[in-house]
């Protein structure tokens, strides 16, 4: 075994603290990755909540970072030491199943092995994530990182960038289509990007007055207020495809009423429960869908689509001593619009 330092969750405290602990030594396709740069999601905050300090179980978070490869396994050909990776929350499947010879390994009949709060298909050990020095990973994995992605700006695409590329892309947005994006936050504003990028004309539906700034400066070419009805009537059986990336539980009758005839609602924020009125779907063959995360071959060509594009996130980078901080900010909303931890305090 190896050692390396990280965040991990104190059961007591519910908080992070600064710890040592063991990864695997390396398996023949294996990667060790010196991290450099995590994002900080709204999965995480969520985890650390749930998580049951007297379980034994520890809890490192982190699913999308970026680093440079230190040493390869032995059978590693794609990779070698020096080379800069991305790594998102899936690090492995059963690859036999149809999802995964399909390439969407993020639908793995067997599930996916997490980045973290995972069990490792080999040793049954926990996975501990990327708010740490190293990661171990195994090859097929990892993602060569484009020149010229900042590699800081780049983290949140695999995890934010990948769960929105997969809608828009799989649900046809391009030239000729209106897409609209409901919330403007870690996952909204990378909608709006690729969203631009792809050709879509592109409007953003939002709560918050204060965003219409923003959204016009992200590319989007309208702002509708949600909250004031008469924008919200413009703009009924508007758009081929609205993205809703809010993370609380809501009423999604409004925003199918702003789908078109045959168009596609996806459904990516909220993971919990809902409720829909068969009318809003009924009334002008609208369909309701979901989307989370992506498999390799999509997450290979949405890091080749954003280095054509120039596409990254807007970050807020703060040292990984700071990982508290980020956190509280984050559960009130206080970000723009995605946390990014430089781990280079940890060495």
């Amino acid at each position: 075994m190896r050692t390396t330092t990280g965040w991990q969750v104190d059961g007591a405290t519910a908080t992070l603290r600064r710890a040592r602990f063991e990864r695997r030594d390396l398996r023949p396709d294996d990667l060790a990755v010196r991290v450099d740069y995590c994002g900080v999601c709204h999965t995480d905050a969520h985890a650390i909540g749930a998580h049951d300090g007297g379980s034994g179980v520890p809890l490192v978070p982190g699913h999308e970072f970026t680093g440079v490869v230190t040493e390869t396994g032995p059978a590693v050909t794609r990779f070698t030491a020096g080379d800069h990776v991305a790594v998102g929350n899936i690090v492995d499947s059963c690859g036999e199943c149809p999802m995964c010879r399909a390439g969407q390994e993020n639908f793995c009949h067997a599930f996916p092995t997490l980045t973290y709060g995972g069990t490792d298909r080999h040793d049954g050990s926990p996975t501990l994530g990327g708010y740490s020095r190293e990661y171990i990973v195994r090859d097929k994995f990892a993602y060569p990182l484009p020149a010229g992605l900042d590699p800081a700006a780049a983290a949140p695409l695999l995890c934010a960038g990948v769960t929105v590329w997969e809608p828009l892309h799989a649900l046809g947005a391009g030239p000729g289509s209106r897409v609209g994006v409901v919330g403007l936050g870690g996952l909204g504003h990378l909608a709006v990007k690729m969203a631009v990028a792809l050709g879509a004309t592109t409007s953003v539906i939002s709560r918050s007055p204060g965003k219409a700034g923003d959204a016009r400066s992200l590319g989007a070419h309208e702002f509708i207020l949600s909250t004031d009805p008469e924008q919200v009537a413009d703009a009924r059986d508007r758009f081929d495809v609205v993205i809703d990336t809010v993370s609380a539980p809501h009423d999604l009758g409004p925003y199918l009423r702003l789908v078109a005839m045959d168009g596609t609602l996806s459904h990516l924020g909220h993971l919990g429960p809902v409720t829909v009125e068969t009318m809003d779907l009924l009334v002008g063959r609208k369909s309701l869908s979901s989307a989370g995360s992506g498999g390799r071959p999509a997450t290979a060509a949405m890091l080749a689509f954003c280095a054509g594009k120039g596409i990254t996130a807007e970050i807020e980078l703060l040292p990984s001593a700071q990982v508290n901080e980020a956190l509280a900010r984050l559960r009130r909303n206080d970000v723009h619009y995605r946390f990014v931890l430089d781990m280079s305090d940890l060495s």
